[in-house]
């Protein structure tokens, strides 16, 4: 019995991989290079530690890694439209109404100078100033799963404003500087024009203090749980605090200890993450049925330990709800840790525009793949579940 469903495991599996090589093999109009870019993912997949391209070159028996080099760099195939791939397939997968959006950035430590906006930057995967290039990331999440759904190059005005260097790693010349916010904003315009269907958009103090994205997302009627600093300056209209002003820590500071409650933000490595919570509602032209509020997290065990969160939400929302949706916004980070763990995100070689934005692509239909599969055992599970 365990051998006939492990092949039948198998052959789900095969089934599901053939299906995402049909959809891109369109992207390619010669059988060649429609061949390496398969194998190219089946690569990605593999167990391989490195997935660069001689590893993945090695890996299929080739002499060399042109063929494989070739699928980042001299063929022709449209990223934006593999992007596009990558999203449709996502939402088929694992999108739900309640699913949510998180935007966050994420680092590739660099040697060199190079590859196509590298810099001196701080990076949060390193946790410091280095020598890195710096991705902002479209995560979808729901009920069923997480994956990446699309992907932009950050380029630092040391950059955008070499014009030599941008066009030796072949940077298109439309491209020019934006900051991370207006990356954000970018990419969840292209979502929400998509149709992406979707409850919540997340990100962290990065994007939420940025004004521009959180006034684009109300005109959107997009509701949003958007981490603050705690310098973020605010204005009350609440129960406990009136008209007060000041920044999130002060308003927070101010609140008596009747205006908190312990919810769970959603279950964790060691269990439920349960913390102390509070919101204040905020003078703000109130858009009807919805608010806005300040949300605040605190740790149980030191109160001077607080998260700060804007939020844009339909007023009969409660507190323990909005505490497990802004909770949520760590899919995000656990979508990292496997397209840089299992798919190799972080092993691009590639030193262009493009060889950057093909691999990170390629790399999110691997992990959209396997997104799809966990999704469908999962549900395989709960059936068998339900028969009992």
């Amino acid at each position: 019995m365990a051998i006939a469903a492990l092949a039948s495991a198998e052959l789900d599996w095969t089934r599901a991989l053939d299906e995402v090589k049909e959809r891109l093999g369109i992207l390619f109009g010669r059988v060649e290079p429609r061949r390496a870019a398969f194998s190219y993912v089946d690569g990605l997949l593999s167990g391989i530690e490195r997935k660069t391209g001689w590893q993945l070159a090695e890996r299929i028996g080739d002499p060399g890694p042109w063929r494989i080099q070739a699928v980042l760099g001299r063929g022709r195939w449209d990223a934006e439209a593999a992007r596009d791939l990558v999203r449709t397939y996502v939402i088929e997968k694992l999108g739900t109404e309640d699913g949510i959006l998180v935007v966050d950035e994420t680092g590739f430590v660099k040697k060199g100078e190079h590859s196509v906006g590298v810099a001196r930057q701080y990076s949060g995967t390193a946790g410091r100033i280095e020598n890195s290039q710096i991705g902002v990331f479209l995560g979808y999440a729901s009920r069923l799963g997480q994956a990446l759904i699309d992907r932009r190059l950050y380029l630092p005005q040391e950059w955008t404003t070499d014009t030599a260097r941008c066009e030796q790693a072949q940077v298109p010349e439309n491209i020019t500087f934006a900051t991370k916010p207006q990356i954000a904003r970018e990419l969840l315009s292209d979502a929400f024009d998509a149709g992406v269907p979707c409850a919540w958009v997340l990100a962290d103090a990065v994007y939420g203090s940025d004004k521009h994205l959180r006034i684009m997302l109300e005109r959107r009627g997009k509701h949003y749980i958007l981490a603050v600093r705690s310098n973020e300056r605010l204005m009350a209209d609440d129960r406990f605090l009136r008209h007060a002003r000041g920044t999130a820590a002060e308003l927070a500071e101010a609140l008596p200890a009747g205006a908190w409650e312990r919810h769970t933000a959603g279950q964790g490595t060691k269990g439920q993450r349960i913390y102390d919570w509070a919101r204040i509602r905020l003078l703000r032209l109130q858009r009807p049925p919805r608010e806005h509020w300040l949300l605040i997290r605190r740790s149980r065990k030191d109160k001077a330990d607080c998260a700060y969160y804007v939020v844009f939400a339909p007023s009969n929302t409660s507190l323990a709800d909005l505490a497990r949706v802004a909770g949520r916004r760590w899919t995000i980070e656990e979508c990292f840790q496997s397209a840089k763990g299992e798919v190799g995100l972080d092993h691009c070689e590639a030193r262009s525009w493009h060889g950057w934005h093909r691999h990170a692509t390629l790399a999110m239909l691997a992990l959209a793949y396997l997104a799809a599969l966990r999704a469908k055992a999962g549900s395989t599970v709960q059936s068998k579940r339900n028969k009992r």
